[in-house]
């Protein structure tokens, strides 16, 4: 899908879904903003995706982060046609540990700073009839006991994608949403180590989850959003596509030993 001359923002695209992200939009044309906040892996992204990037270091948990992002964007490039709200905060809690302090945190970083997003670049997107991608997760159905927060501000999220596909749609602006399952980042390798996996555990799937045999990848993500920020996607807006490897709705495996 042709994303040619498009200025696209990718948060979080410093590693994992947000740079696989950000290096599809570079490759099919796009220039792109890379955010994210450590800023040798930013100039690292930035590089291999020569002169189509320019990148802008924040900490998105903070409420004036967005606008700033926004601003770099608009300096480096003049517009903004595309948004991805990829950051986010991957906590672990259940409702014994989590006090309000990270749940806070969770929503701002994870809820509030999508929404900032999509307010600061508003203009722009209204003017060059843009999309923008939110981000989410499985875990918005209901998910883990031990992700509490995440995934309630999953939820919420999902419910900010409908709410504004709807109110901005009568602008030609459109805002869609993934559900992401399980993905095969750098960062979920090292923490499924942490958590007692071997290493080179994602060589052997567990099939109730990965029935494929392999697990998805960033790089698979990344050609979804490429289709939903080009021109191919409209009119559509306020999808909630579910990107995972089996049905989640009713899914009833198999019981047995």
């Amino acid at each position: 899908m042709s994303l040619k001359d498009k200025v696209i923002i990718v948060t979080g695209s410093t590693t994992g879904i947000g740079e696989a992200i950000a290096r599809r939009c570079a490759g099919n044309g796009a220039r792109v903003l890379v955010h994210g906040r450590d800023a040798g892996r930013a100039q690292a992204v930035a590089d291999a995706l020569g002169d189509r990037a320019a990148i802008h270091v924040d900490d998105i948990a903070e409420a004036d982060a967005p606008a700033r992002i926004v601003a770099a964007a608009i300096d480096a490039f003049g517009a903004i046609d595309g948004l991805v709200n990829n950051a986010a905060w991957i906590v672990r809690g259940d409702i014994d540990d989590t006090d309000a302090a990270s749940f806070d945190r969770t929503m701002a970083i994870n809820v509030r700073a999508p929404f900032l997003m999509i307010k600061a670049a508003l203009p722009s997107l209204r003017q060059r009839e843009g999309s923008v991608i939110n981000i989410g997760s499985l875990n918005g159905y209901c998910g883990e006991a031990r992700q509490l927060g995440y995934s309630v501000s999953k939820g919420a999220l999902i419910t900010l994608s409908r709410n504004l596909a709807d109110t901005l749609a009568r602008d030609r602006v459109r805002v869609n949403h993934f559900n992401v399952g399980w993905v095969l980042t750098p960062n979920e390798y090292r923490l499924k180590m942490t958590e007692g996996l071997p290493e080179g555990w994602p060589d052997l799937p567990m099939p109730t989850y990965v029935p494929s045999g392999a697990m998805t990848r960033p790089e698979q993500i990344a050609e979804h959003a490429a289709f939903w920020l080009s021109d191919a996607s409209r009119p559509i807006t306020g999808a909630v596509v579910d990107l995972e490897q089996y049905p989640v709705v009713g899914r009833n495996p198999l019981k047995e030993q």
